[in-house]
């Protein structure tokens, strides 16, 4: 059974959509063992309570320092014996000795199809926001592995939701999230759980 943690920052829609997918068995193999929020009174830890997980804040602002911040969350990952760091809507900078220690064990999902509209500074409405702004015609969703860089990991899977000439940034945001991250999210999570991808040489292989 592979043990997660999902680090939260907000509302936790994507959180409830892998809540939803254990449930319903389009995840398996897999439990959610904590719900880590760097933000307090958020609606995501109100949703981990009512589905019977141990939720946990974990705030930069009640340490004196950024390092002893990093190395709370740090002992909290190691003490629970994580197999799958999990981030779902987190805005929290991952410190590079957690992404060490979790190598190809952390997981983003990205609202946009990386490369494009990722990076520093893309995030959130954000992302929509530049892209309406570029007039594109397709945006989507990434499910990637994290590393070192923003964005930059071994990409999981994505999938393509077509841009409308009237969306507004919140409106593209939700088809996206309801089209595309909902659905791979789940999915990469039950692929690892099973063993169905492993990462040679920077890319993600499935050995389906």
């Amino acid at each position: 059974m592979l043990k997660l943690a999902v680090l939260v920052s907000g509302g936790g829609t994507n959180l409830q959509a892998i809540i939803d997918s254990i449930e319903t068995g389009v995840i398996t193999n897999a439990e959610i063992d904590v719900v880590i929020s760097n933000n307090k009174g958020v609606f995501a830890l109100t949703r981990a309570q009512k589905a019977g997980i141990d939720a946990k804040v974990i705030s930069p602002k009640d340490f004196d320092t950024r390092e002893e911040f990093n190395e709370a969350l740090y002992q909290e990952l190691i003490s629970r014996q994580i197999d799958l760091v999990v981030l779902a809507g987190c805005l929290v900078v991952i410190p590079e000795k957690i992404i060490r220690a979790f190598e190809n064990r952390i997981i983003n999902i990205h609202p946009s199809l990386i490369p494009s509209f990722c990076g520093t500074g893309y995030y959130g409405l954000k992302v929509h926001e530049k892209a309406l702004a570029r007039g594109v015609k397709v945006s989507g969703a990434t499910v990637h592995f994290v590393d070192e860089g923003t964005d930059t990991g071994p990409i999981i899977d994505q999938k393509a939701v077509y841009v409308k000439e009237d969306d507004t940034p919140e409106v593209l945001q939700r088809r996206i999230m309801e089209q595309a991250e909902w659905v791979i999210m789940p999915k990469a999570i039950d692929d690892i759980a099973n063993g169905r991808i492993a990462v040679e040489d920077g890319k993600v292989i499935r050995k389906e």
